[in-house]
């Protein structure tokens, strides 16, 4: 068994230091790079694709909302041109910086507002793909595992885009598959140990246990971890060590597009 471990990443700006991305990066096998609208900018771009390439591990864009105040978390009401657009504009802000570094963008995960907003909203999900499909049709597109992760794929493999899917070991998940928005108490998960338990029962057994006690039925590509909080470099040292001795060997998306 093998599985991807993904980390956004870049999310500094400015004079504003954000995440651990020195430290996390050895525990991942991706990194979700901001491109500058709900995060990041020129001189962090460069710098995050510099130091991705020097652990080699796989490079996508994380292109989000125009919203750098609210760091893209706050829905906007935009058209369909109007996404495509913002994506466009943010992957090709990323492709450069890769070329301009030797190595090349594998694939392409929204951030925040306008993955949440995706998910089960097949308008937006084609705006995305589309926009993937017109700057490079080998991208990868990143959505959320669970119970909308059939359809979104159909969709996009209407744009001439293939799926890969996301669970999150350090969120609290609902009875229908979505994630527990940040605003709620007990959203993002501190428990080490049931943050590990969690990540391996998502590779192993395909499923995760929602804040009601339900069962949700997902299967995913990648884990998704955060390196903005504390916890988090140790936190996935933890995950990355218990997977792999429960056998599941950690690889980039690249060579996880396959169940």
């Amino acid at each position: 068994m093998k599985i991807d471990i993904n980390c956004d990443m870049g999310e500094s700006f400015g004079a504003y230091a954000l995440g651990m991305d020195r430290a996390i990066i050895a525990s991942v096998s991706s990194a979700n790079i901001a491109c500058g609208f709900h995060a990041g900018d020129p001189q962090v771009m460069g710098r995050t694709v510099k130091l991705a390439v020097e652990h080699g591990v796989a490079i996508g864009a994380h292109p989000g909302f125009p919203d750098l105040m609210g760091f893209g978390r706050r829905n906007m009401d935009c058209s369909g041109e109007e996404i495509e657009d913002y994506l466009i504009y943010q992957i090709g802000a990323l492709q450069a910086f890769c070329t301009a570094h030797g190595t090349r963008m594998c694939h392409v995960k929204p951030h925040g507002a306008l993955y949440n907003m995706a998910v089960g909203n097949e308008s937006l999900v084609r705006s995305i793909a589309r926009a993937i499909a017109r700057v490079d049709t080998s991208l990868f597109m990143v959505a959320l595992a669970g119970g909308k992760a059939d359809r979104m794929a159909s969709i996009a493999g209407e744009e001439g885009i293939t799926t890969l899917f996301e669970a999150f070991p350090d969120r609290a998940y609902t009875a229908e598959g979505t994630l527990v928005s940040r605003r709620l108490p007990g959203a993002v998960i501190d428990d080490s140990e049931e943050a590990t338990g969690r990540a391996v029962r998502m590779a192993v057994d395909g499923e995760v246990i929602a804040v009601d006690g339900t069962r949700v039925a997902l299967k995913a590509h990648t884990l998704c971890l955060h390196g903005d909080n504390p916890h988090g470099v140790a936190l996935a040292a933890a995950i990355r060590g218990r997977l792999e001795a429960a056998g599941v060997a950690v690889r980039p998306m690249t060579e996880c597009h396959q169940w």
